[in-house]
């Protein structure tokens, strides 16, 4: 057996011991296939785990950069107390329809904004209107990574979590000779993090469905 299909064994079990069956989240990744989305949402058990780091923050107002199918969006907005509210950002508009119709059958209409166009455009209007967030997660285009973290820093109340994803590459974060504009993106992100004086953070390594990966977990003084 290889290890791809002993990691995917594992989260098949974590899955059936932990995560009980959520009918909205199976229909998204239905939609997203039958739409021609990129099976490249968070793990099943990825967004458990983003759920339960919004809980636990107590989470109120959350940004998202990256939309996706709205899989990562539903997950987080089920941590959400009744007040509370995401903000979603998508360059695509294809896929922007298909999450916002998720977002609809799954309940969660009023309380998660999609802001289609480029994120890079989209930020500094989010801080023109002066909001803050509480938790911010990143997972859109790694090469814009490093300007995703410093938007993320203005916008950040005190205390805000910043989750970002796909930060191992594959183990490819380590090479660095990579001319993969992702790989460099990461990379830079990190050197930023290292220097950033506001930031407590740390790097977790994952394994599972979706391969060998990781994601950073931080939190902003």
């Amino acid at each position: 057996m290889t290890e791809l299909h002993v990691w995917q064994n594992v989260d098949d079990y974590f899955m059936d011991k932990l995560l009980p069956e959520n009918s909205h989240l199976n229909a998204v990744l239905q939609a997203n296939k039958t739409a021609g989305i990129p099976e490249i949402d968070v793990s099943p058990t990825q967004g458990k785990l983003l759920y339960l780091l919004a809980k636990i923050k107590g989470a109120t107002n959350i940004l998202e950069i990256g939309t996706l199918g709205g899989y990562s969006s539903i997950s987080l907005a089920q941590a959400l107390p009744k007040e509370g509210k995401i903000v979603t950002l998508e360059i695509n508009e294809a896929y922007a329809s298909v999450a916002r119709q998720n977002i609809e059958n799954a309940g969660f209409k009023e309380k998660i904004e999609i802001m289609i166009g480029k994120a890079l455009d989209t930020l500094p209007n989010l801080k023109k209107t002066g909001q803050l967030f509480d938790f911010i997660f990143i997972d859109a285009d790694k090469p814009n990574n490093p300007a995703y973290l410093k938007w993320a820093l203005k916008l950040a109340n005190p205390g805000a979590i910043i989750i970002a994803d796909n930060v191992v590459r594959n183990g490819a974060i380590t090479d660095e000779s990579s001319e993969d504009e992702r790989v460099r993106g990461v990379q830079q992100f990190m050197d930023l993090l290292k220097e950033e004086p506001r930031i407590e953070a740390t790097a977790v390594q994952t394994v599972g469905v979706k391969g060998y990966d990781g994601f950073v977990l931080a939190i902003v003084s």
